[in-house]
């Protein structure tokens, strides 16, 4: 859906013009699964994919919201002067969260707006739709309401929806990669200190291909807050003879010379995968800086791997998915992004190969799964804004 349809249905929706556009995001992690709480580095890219924010201004406190992904809930609607989680409001808590913490954070109440929403990311792929439209959120009101908050604040807020007000224990990395987002710029970031740098994501005669599995993925449903209590465990455990404070503070030697303290085998493939992927993460920025995709690809393939092995949140969707591409000619690597448990993988695909390995992974995929998988070329693209008209 193009802009000048947004437009129509908006008027359509609200009976008067669109006053202003913006753009949020999703985002692709190129590596560095589940290091974000590990106190590891991540590398993510925004896509061009993402969620359009269409707003017009109201004089009284009232947001009202459709979203024409979810048609047959119409019109939703909150006052920003009395906000709570209601789990029946579905999609309307993340924008409720992020005015919230809005208001908090600038330390006054915000008037209300017509918003209309659309996302062309798939729900629950694990591209971090629930993030774009924090940022998407954060960046309407911020400028609507002229807070002056400055892109880190709206970024650490859309991260606190997550945490305290939908009650997901996710990192910061989504937030960041898609306020933060340049074009052709992949972001090398210590999710400790939030220094980043950008690296070129070129991948010359190669494209990123996103292997969508069709199977939905719930944060809230899904291992995730499991899977990040047993890294705090094996953490702890670690922590009574060694002086770190996260598993991202240990070198691969390091953790081999004192997994012994763990004593768990379940928890000692948890804390093993954390390490060792964020040293994976390490050398894929030395790798993509210096243009090296062989090395690069190998280091996804690994990734992969371990989130199977190790980490086990990879599930027979995403390894057919992965296991199919690898065995194209033209594709380097290939690995799971996101969360896991459903949502998507990534591979590298040569451009002239392209469409021959999609057809090959969708019936490999159809026959040993039974329904087909979407498929998406991704650019990388720039972080949350307003776009012109």
């Amino acid at each position: 859906m193009d802009q000048e349809q947004l437009h129509k249905e908006f008027k359509r929706i609200f009976q008067r013009p669109a006053e202003r556009v913006f753009f949020s995001p999703g985002r692709v992690n190129l590596i560095g699964e589940h290091t974000d709480y590990n106190g590891g580095h991540v590398f993510p890219c925004a896509i061009t994919f993402g969620t359009y924010g269409l707003v017009a201004r109201r004089d009284d406190h009232q947001i009202v919201c459709h979203s024409l992904n979810f048609e047959q809930d119409g019109l939703k609607a909150f006052s920003t002067e009395t906000i709570q989680y209601e789990e029946e409001d579905g999609w309307l808590n993340y924008i409720k969260g992020m005015v919230k913490y809005l208001q908090e954070e600038a330390g006054q109440i915000v008037k209300g707006f017509d918003f209309l929403i659309y996302g062309n990311i798939p729900n629950g792929a694990g591209l971090s739709s629930s993030a774009s439209i924090e940022l998407l959120v954060g960046v309407i009101v911020n400028q609507l309401a002229d807070l002056q908050l400055n892109l880190i604040q709206l970024v650490k807020l859309g991260q606190k929806v997550e945490n305290a007000f939908i009650g997901v224990n996710s990192g910061i990395m989504d937030q960041f990669a898609i306020g933060m987002g340049q074009a052709e710029q992949a972001i090398f970031l210590d999710v400790n200190t939030l220094e980043y740098e950008l690296v070129p994501a070129e991948f010359g005669e190669y494209c990123l291909l996103i292997m969508n599995t069709n199977k939905r993925r719930e944060l809230a449903d899904s291992k995730y807050n499991e899977r990040r209590s047993q890294c705090e465990a094996a953490l702890k455990k670690l922590q009574a003879e060694l002086s770190i404070n996260s598993l991202g503070d240990l070198t691969e030697a390091e953790f081999e010379q004192n997994r012994y303290l763990i004593d768990d085998e379940t928890l000692e493939a948890r804390a093993k995968h954390a390490v060792y992927e964020n040293v994976r993460t390490i050398k894929a920025r030395e790798a993509l800086s210096g243009n090296d995709l062989m090395t690069f690809a190998q280091l996804m393939n690994q990734s992969h791997d371990s989130l199977r092995e190790d980490y086990d949140v990879t599930g027979i969707e995403l390894d057919t998915l992965v296991e199919a591409a690898r065995e194209q000619d033209g594709v380097l690597g290939a690995r799971m992004t996101g969360a896991g448990m459903g949502g998507c993988a990534i591979a590298l695909v040569h451009k002239r190969k392209l469409e021959q390995v999609q057809e090959a992974i969708a019936e490999r995929y159809t026959s040993e799964i039974g329904y087909s998988p979407d498929f998406y070329v991704a650019n990388v693209g720039a972080g949350t804004q307003e776009i012109p008209r």
